[in-house]
């Protein structure tokens, strides 16, 4: 998995499903980030840098994981 899809629904490794709003820069440094919201609760709006919504779930902390990347498009 390497590109996000805007508007798309994915599942975080641990369960929970959130909705891909943009991607947006940071002014100063140019990293990338995916701005997200939750799809449960209150909503809320969270941001993570692109490369770590991108990364593999690390098994070695996780080994029942079975999910390979921290966040999934559900299909």
């Amino acid at each position: 998995m390497n590109e996000i899809q805007i508007k798309g629904v994915y599942r975080h490794f641990k369960g929970k499903e959130y909705l891909v709003e943009d991607i947006a820069k940071d002014s100063e440094t140019q990293e990338k980030y995916v701005v997200y919201r939750a799809l449960y609760g209150e909503n809320e709006l969270w941001i993570r840098p692109l490369s770590m919504f991108l990364e593999e779930v690390d098994h070695t902390k996780y080994p029942d994981v079975k999910q390979k990347y921290r966040f999934e498009l559900k299909k």
